[in-house]
C-alpha cells in the first residue's frame, strides 16, 4: 500500500513539472502565445486609394509583409471605406473570440471610439495611429502621430528665416475643422509668440510677435477640406482684390493646398496685372505631408516658371509611412519591450536644398 501511495505522489509531481515546462516554453517560441499559436496583428486603415490616407495602407502592407516574412508573428491589413465600415470590422474581430490577437488602427473618425472600447473590454491590445481619440487614448499600448503643432512651428520658423517681420500679413490655408487643424494653427502662432520651439530653438527675441499682431495680421481661410480645388478657387477669389497681391507669406497646412495655390498661379483665374504684382512681392508658400507632386516642385522638376518668380516653396514632413512605426510599436509590445504611449514623431522642414533626403508619396 505504501508503495502505491509513493508511486502516485511521484506521478503527480512529474505531471505538474511537465505541464509547467510546456507552458514556459510556449511563450519563447510563439511570440507570447501559451497555446503555441502565433499572435496575429490586424492592421485597420483607410482604403488604399490615393493621396495621404491611401498611402498609409500601402506602407502598412509593406510592414505586414515584413512581419510575415520574419515568422514570429502574422499580420494582415484590412481597409475601410468609412467609419461605419471600420466599426463593423472591429466588431467582427471581437466576435471571432480569437486568442493571441492584437490591433493597430487608424480611426476613420471619432465615432470609432465605441469600437475601440470593445477592444479594451475584451483585453485586446491596440495601437492607435494618426487620429487619436482622447476619450480612449489612455487605454492604448501606444498613440502614434505626427507632430501637428510642430508643423505650424516649422512653417513659422521658415518664414522668419526668410525675413518675415512681426506684423507682416500672413494667410493660412486650413485643412478642416478637426483637432489636426487646431494644432497646426496653434503651433504657428505659438512659435511667433516665443512660446514654442522648432528644431530645438525658439524665435529670436527681436522677431517675436505680440498677440495683437497675431490677431490683426494673420488671416485664416476656414476649412479647405484638404482640397486642392477648393484652395485654388479660394486663392483666385482672394486675388480678386489686387491689394492682396502684397501678401508675402502663405502657410498651407497640406501639400495638396499648396498645390492649389500653384495651380491658381498657373491658370487663368487671376488677372495678369495681379500676377505681376504677386511675383513682385515674391511670396513664400509652405505645405506639409510629402506629396510627390509637390516634392517635384522642390526638386526643380515642375512649376519652375512659377517657382522661379516667387520667394520659395517648402514642405514640413508628415509622412504616411509613420504607420510602420505604429505597427512596430505593437511588435515591440508583444516582444515585451517598453513602448512610449504618447509617441509623437518629430517633423522636419523639407526645402529644395534637402528634398533628396526625404521619401515622398503619390
Amino acid at each position: 500500500m505504501k508503495f502505491k501511495k509513493i508511486l502516485a505522489i511521484l506521478l503527480a509531481v512529474v505531471l505538474v513539472a511537465a505541464t509547467f515546462a510546456a507552458c514556459s516554453s510556449g511563450g519563447d517560441d510563439t511570440g507570447g502565445s501559451a497555446s503555441g499559436e502565433k499572435t496575429h496583428i490586424y492592421v485597420l486603415t483607410a482604403s488604399e486609394d490615393h493621396g495621404w490616407t491611401g498611402s498609409v495602407a500601402k506602407f502598412a502592407k509593406e510592414k505586414a509583409q515584413e512581419i510575415n516574412d520574419a515568422g514570429k508573428y502574422s499580420a494582415e491589413v484590412i481597409t475601410a471605406t468609412d467609419a461605419a465600415d471600420q466599426i463593423t470590422q472591429v466588431e467582427d474581430i471581437v466576435a471571432k473570440n480569437e486568442k493571441n490577437i492584437a490591433v493597430v488602427i487608424q480611426p476613420m473618425d471619432d465615432t470609432v471610439q465605441s469600437a475601440i472600447q470593445q477592444l479594451v473590454d475584451n483585453n485586446i491590445p491596440y495601437v492607435a495611429f494618426d487620429r487619436i481619440i482622447d476619450a480612449v487614448s489612455s487605454t492604448a499600448v501606444s498613440n502614434v502621430k505626427g507632430d501637428n503643432s510642430g508643423i505650424g512651428a516649422g512653417a513659422a520658423a521658415y518664414f522668419v528665416e526668410n525675413g518675415m517681420q512681426p506684423g507682416d500679413r500672413v494667410y493660412v490655408y486650413q485643412g478642416d475643422t478637426s483637432s489636426v487643424t487646431t494644432l497646426r494653427d496653434e503651433g504657428f502662432t505659438q512659435y511667433l509668440l516665443g512660446e514654442k520651439e522648432f528644431n530645438g530653438a525658439t524665435i529670436a527675441a527681436d522677431k517675436q510677435w505680440t498677440q495683437e499682431q497675431i490677431d490683426s495680421a494673420i488671416t485664416f481661410s476656414g476649412a479647405m477640406n484638404w482640397s486642392r480645388s477648393d484652395t485654388k478657387t479660394s486663392y483666385e477669389t482672394l486675388m480678386g482684390d489686387p491689394s492682396n497681391a502684397k501678401i508675402k507669406w502663405f502657410y498651407a497646412e497640406d501639400d495638396e493646398l499648396a498645390m492649389g495655390i500653384l495651380e491658381a498661379l498657373n491658370g487663368g483665374g487671376i488677372a495678369d496685372s495681379t500676377k505681376q504684382a504677386i511675383y513682385e512681392t515674391k511670396p513664400f508658400i509652405t505645405g506639409c505631408g510629402g506629396l510627390d507632386e509637390y516634392y517635384e516642385v522642390l526638386r526643380g522638376n515642375s512649376y519652375q516658371e512659377i517657382a522661379g518668380q516667387i520667394g520659395g516653396v517648402m514642405s514640413v514632413t508628415y509622412s504616411p509611412s509613420m504607420i510602420q512605426t505604429a505597427i512596430q510599436d505593437m511588435v515591440d509590445h508583444l516582444d515585451g519591450k517598453e513602448v512610449t504611449q504618447d509617441h509623437v514623431i518629430a517633423c522636419e522642414n523639407v526645402t529644395p536644398e534637402n528634398v533628396a533626403n526625404y521619401q515622398s508619396f503619390t
